[in-house]
């Protein structure tokens, strides 16, 4: 009897091992790749603590330093500011046109997904697919024809030029439509009964559904925007309008050699990005576990 009765569970013991197996294996591969997407952030914070001149000066880099020069980051700050590129301006006009773009294309994007998901209009269907087929053709090909209009407008070395021109995100509207789509409508249908006008319903009822997805969407938009630099390199003109991006150009073209400099300017460039995308994790999570449920 007892042989009988221990057979079955060797095969569901030998499947918990592998099992087992596959996920040390999984994480191991995990933390990998983790590992390797870290050492470059880790190379350039360790570099722009280094002392001038000492990043290539050896065969090995030196991962543990014993000394931390914390006085990079000043004199950075001095240089960029003494060729008439103030450092705190650049990044003050980054954080403008990132966090203004960032709000408007997320609210174009949302209304426009929000008609094209729940309201019915005559040519609405070709009107969208029109929208869509717009992400078909690159950026380098409307550069032209964008700047025409804004210099028409008289919009050359300001704000609206920096911000308006992207605003308008087709892949915005079409990620947030297929996620208005997959909402329950009788969410809708019982606020509109107890009296709720459009706007209350798009507001106080969808957009907190969709937080998830505004989150995503404001999280690639504001890295857009903050890594942006061809676009304002062409529509400004003084160094007051110029962004933290053109400003790490020119520095890097002047100090090329003194990479703990740059370094230590990339790495104040690069917190904005790190704290949006930290403070937005928890709503991928939450995101994943959601299309994880439905599917």
């Amino acid at each position: 009897m007892s042989s009988t009765t221990d057979m079955p569970c060797r095969p569901v013991r030998s499947g918990r091992r592998w099992e087992a197996v596959l996920t040390i294996l999984s994480h191991a591969a995990l933390a990998f790749g983790a590992a390797i997407m870290i050492v470059p952030f880790y190379w350039m914070v360790i570099t722009s603590l280094s002392e001038p001149g000492s990043a290539f000066s050896t065969s090995s880099i030196d991962w543990l330093p014993r000394t931390l020069r914390w006085q990079n980051y000043e004199e950075a700050i001095n240089r960029m500011a003494a060729d008439g590129m103030g450092f705190w301006r650049l990044y003050a006009n980054s954080l403008i046109v990132a966090a203004v773009g960032t709000f408007g294309q997320v609210l174009t994007s949302s209304m426009a997904a929000y008609a094209f998901a729940r309201l019915r209009f005559p040519g609405r269907e070709p009107l969208f697919v029109g929208y869509l087929a717009t992400m078909m053709v690159p950026g380098s090909v409307t550069l032209v024809p964008v700047f025409a209009v804004v210099r028409a407008l008289g919009w050359v070395n300001t704000y609206w030029a920096l911000i308006v021109p992207g605003i308008f995100s087709p892949w915005g509207t079409f990620m947030l439509r297929q996620f208005f789509l997959s909402l329950p409508r009788e969410l809708e249908e019982s606020a509109r009964i107890d009296g709720a006008s459009l706007t209350q319903i798009y507001t106080r009822v969808t957009l907190p559904l969709a937080r998830t997805a505004l989150a995503t969407l404001a999280t690639f938009t504001f890295m857009g925007f903050w890594g942006s630099f061809m676009w304002p390199l062409i529509v400004t003109v003084t160094p007051e309008l110029r962004t933290l991006p053109i400003g790490l150009t020119v520095f890097t073209q002047r100090y090329s050699t003194e990479y703990s400099l740059l370094m230590a300017a990339s790495v104040m460039a690069t917190l904005p990005a790190i704290v949006v995308f930290l403070f937005n994790q928890r709503y991928f999570i939450e995101s994943i576990k959601l299309q994880g449920i439905k599917g």
